[in-house]
């Protein structure tokens, strides 16, 4: 891919360090040298020691979000000039105990095509003069013109009990991600395991030690399921500890979405919580998971009339849209999933989150349409059995091998509807099952075959136990083309299998490449789909 930027990210970064910028704080964030308002003691000095993250990236628009140790005030300087000698600052929200000290503000007015730099700090709310050492970060903008697009993708991160370990580097797939220099990132769920509670030294079957989860002590929260705000809240937090993560979100815009583990394992409203818990309202753990989320994620929270809605378009350039969708909060109970009749039971985007979907994708006049899923529609998911002994289940599959039913009776409407209105070169991206795959969607080899072919790509975990792989359903005739899954359930991140997905777009042919790549960012697959012109170009590009 052609590195257009004046100033690349790494050389930045580098210059950065070389000329004003520290590695110091917590794993190594970035600080910025430059002298504070007023020279203070650092015990009345507001710290943000976790870094900054950028998020949601459109045209003319970005998130900047970080979090402070202690009442303040967010001040966000943005430049495209590395030195900041010409920028603009803005003086953003208030960090207060209400947000857990997070902040954000939405970036506007940014130019097309460009590196942007952006500098953090907060001022302290006893004098307004104490200012912490300002972080900084570096981005870019979305074109207006076509040129190649990279961006990747993955799901899971800190789950079943696998954290920040430092003997092995720490999550250190996030930084064979940032070496790939990526547009972005789309986290594609699972971003926290809430209800994976972790251990300082994991030992294997022989009493080996094989694990060693660092910061226990500052996040001791992280010892047990989360079920206040608190817990959640600091299950977020904890990942900002690791050196990796600071670093990649420093660079790397993000689109996060979210499944089952930022509540608790394949919630719904019929979840039956374990021993562990001694709240048992799934709906009110749901309500602090929900609000832990949103503010420790990188989005633009929604207006007024939906403020807790994750859904939603991310536009980028001519040539790509994404469309991110959750599969989480609109879903009917999990169930045997058999049904024959669409109804509340069998809910899994709800209908106004579909016919959203449905419209975006009829006006989308990119060349590629990418919906970011946090859960495959082929895979066998299972959960348990429902008090008939019928087997439950988590995703759209049934384990039928039928006519589409239950939950498949949306994604039935969804795939008859892109077939009828000749909706083209759209690819589905996502995570969940902690293996990674390439699935070829075969109206051929289907029982339900109103619907175009089509790609679905997993990848994942990030820093979780590797599994799989799943059995496949026959419903929608998906053809495991490839996938890579661990000899064993629950195989640690040292093990070897992590993954990571990158898409590159070229601003000439417009062909999509789909790489499959693990934790040193060594490619396992590749895949390369020719683009189709839009329905209505008369068989030519624009």
């Amino acid at each position: 891919m052609t590195d257009n930027s004046p100033l690349s990210r790494r050389t930045f970064l580098q210059q950065a360090a070389l000329g004003g910028v520290a590695l110091t704080g917590i794993g190594g964030i970035l600080y910025s040298k430059q002298a504070p308002a007023i020279v203070t003691s650092d015990s009345v000095r507001p710290m943000a020691n976790w870094g900054l993250q950028i998020g949601d990236v459109i045209d003319g628009r970005a998130i900047v979000w970080s979090r402070a140790d202690r009442p303040a005030r967010m001040i966000v300087e943005w430049s495209l000039d590395e030195t900041f000698k010409r920028s603009k600052k803005i003086r953003g929200p208030h960090a207060l105990e209400v947000s857990d000290f997070t902040s954000r503000i939405d970036l506007t007015r940014l130019p097309d095509d460009s590196e942007i730099f952006v500098r953090v700090s907060y001022q302290d709310l006893d004098s307004g003069r104490a200012t912490s050492e300002p972080l900084v970060g570096q981005f870019r903008t979305p074109p207006s013109r076509r040129r190649d697009i990279r961006f990747v993708w993955s799901g899971d991160t800190a789950g079943q009990g696998w954290g920040i370990d430092l003997g092995f580097g720490g999550m250190k797939i996030y930084e064979a991600m940032r070496q790939v220099r990526p547009d972005f990132f789309i986290h594609s769920g699972d971003t926290i395991y809430a209800d994976g509670p972790m251990v300082e030294h994991v030992n294997d079957a022989a009493g080996n030690l094989i694990w060693t989860n660092a910061f226990l002590d500052e996040v001791p929260e992280k010892l047990k399921v989360a079920e206040t705000l608190h817990e959640y809240r600091r299950n977020h937090l904890y990942n900002r500890y690791d050196t990796n993560i600071q670093r990649f979100s420093a660079e790397v815009p993000q689109i996060w979405q979210w499944d089952d583990h930022e509540v608790t394992n394949n919630w719904s409203d019929s979840k039956v919580l374990d021993a562990r818990y001694t709240e048992k309202r799934i709906q009110t753990l749901t309500a602090r998971a929900t609000r832990a989320f949103l503010e420790h994620s990188p989005m633009r929270w929604y207006n007024q009339a939906e403020e807790e809605r994750i859904y939603r378009h991310i536009p980028y350039g001519r040539d790509l849209d994404v469309f991110v969708i959750d599969m989480r909060s609109y879903r009917g109970p999990n169930s045997h999933n058999l049904q024959v009749e669409s109804s509340a039971d069998t809910a899994f985007l709800g209908k106004p989150q579909l016919e959203w979907l449905k419209q975006k994708l009829k006006d989308s006049r990119t060349t590629w349409k990418v919906i970011a899923a946090d859960m495959p529609l082929g895979v066998h998911i299972p959960d348990g059995t429902d008090e008939q002994g019928r087997a439950k289940w988590e995703g759209p599959a049934n384990g039928n091998d039928g006519p589409a039913s239950g939950r498949e009776l949306e994604i039935a409407e969804l795939l008859r509807f892109i077939k009828r209105e000749d909706i083209r070169n759209i690819v589905w991206l996502t995570a969940d099952v902690h293996y990674c795959a390439a699935h070829y969607y075969d109206p051929n080899k289907a029982v339900f075959q109103d619907f175009a072919p089509f790609w679905e790509f997993v990848a994942g975990p990030l820093n979780s136990g590797s599994f799989g792989p799943n059995a496949m359903d026959k419903t929608f005739g998906p053809q495991v083309i490839f996938q890579k899954a661990p000899p064993a359930a629950n195989t640690p991140p040292n093990g070897g299998f992590q993954f990571f997905g990158q898409i590159d777009i070229d601003e000439h042919s417009k062909v999509l490449s789909v790489a499959l790549k693990d934790l040193n960012g060594t490619k396992v697959f590749g895949k390369q789909l020719e683009p189709r012109p839009n329905k209505g170009d008369h068989d030519r590009w624009d």
